[in-house]
């Protein structure tokens, strides 16, 4: 299987996810509602994108990305719930930048959108159970996303820090392991950090300031999952956090990643000189 965008790649596996789900774990999967939240993200792309004069740069990708997420993780009784967090999620991209880029994931945004704005969103933390095959094809599968994008730090930031201070919380309460790793064995929580904290175009330019960031998530998550009891943590952390890329993309200048494997190419050759980065910065401006 060979892909000219990355995001081919990432549009199979998630649909992969998501037949896995169905087939085999989440009976809460409705068919229906995915069909409303697919159809609602692309077609929000496609209004947003007209409405901000970039019809012609249209690419329903990460639409359909971000509605494959979204069908992934939130859960509702009604249509209604799914279209909202379809729009909010599609609405974010557009609405909250910094100079040309977009700094809360779209399916997070979507997803803690609903649960604010509806009465019946909730999110399934522990979906697909603790069974290790699920971690070995979710690990697998990341995998080749990231060795192709270039952020396997965010994800190692993240897991190695969190798995860090839910095992120190363990031996201080002299619990045994069984219960570490079941904490850890969460399909949502490796969907989370393989996936949506690795999103290249919403998470930081530079490798320090995305090892910061989910250094940063890391201690949100734990704070807000054991001391606030808040099932759905790692979303919240990521939500209440996404503005803080504003400040790390400042501190910390780098080339802003394209979708497009030859502007990863050209940007990994460019890093290092102000005026090749200006000229990178440039060339990748108002893309998707």
């Amino acid at each position: 299987m060979l892909f000219k965008d990355i995001r081919d790649y990432q549009i199979s596996f998630l649909g992969l996810f998501l037949v896995v789900g169905i087939g085999t774990r989440d009976w809460t999967l409705r068919p229906e509602l995915i069909g409303v939240l697919i159809a609602t993200s692309l077609v929000s792309q496609w209004i947003f994108s007209w409405v901000t004069g970039k019809e012609q740069m249209l690419n329903l990708r990460s639409a359909l990305i971000t509605s494959l997420g979204l069908s992934l993780l939130l859960r509702a009784d009604h249509w209604t719930t799914m279209a909202i967090a379809a729009v909010s999620a599609i609405a974010s991209k557009f609405l909250f930048k910094f100079g040309d880029k977009h700094f809360f994931n779209p399916a997070n945004f979507g997803i803690i959108s609903a649960l604010i704005l509806t009465p019946d969103a909730w999110v399934s933390p522990g979906q697909w159970g603790e069974e290790w095959w699920y971690a070995l094809l979710f690990a697998g599968t990341g995998g080749m996303i990231l060795q192709r994008v270039g952020r396997w730090d965010t994800t190692a930031a993240f897991l190695g820090s969190y798995s860090l201070l839910e095992a120190i919380r363990n031996l201080w309460l002299g619990w045994t392991w069984d219960v570490y790793w079941h904490r850890l064995m969460s399909g949502s929580l490796l969907l989370f950090a393989l996936f949506m904290i690795t999103d290249p175009r919403s998470i930081p330019n530079s490798r320090i300031g995305r090892v910061v960031w989910a250094f940063c998530i890391a201690g949100l998550t734990f704070i807000l999952r054991n001391y606030f009891f808040v099932s759905t943590a790692v979303f919240w952390a990521l939500f209440v956090l996404a503005p803080l890329t504003i400040l790390l993309d400042v501190l910390w200048l780098a080339p802003r990643f394209s979708w497009q494997e030859g502007d990863v190419a050209l940007a990994s050759h460019r890093v290092g000189t102000g005026g090749e980065l200006l000229t990178l910065n440039s060339a990748l401006k108002n893309q998707h």
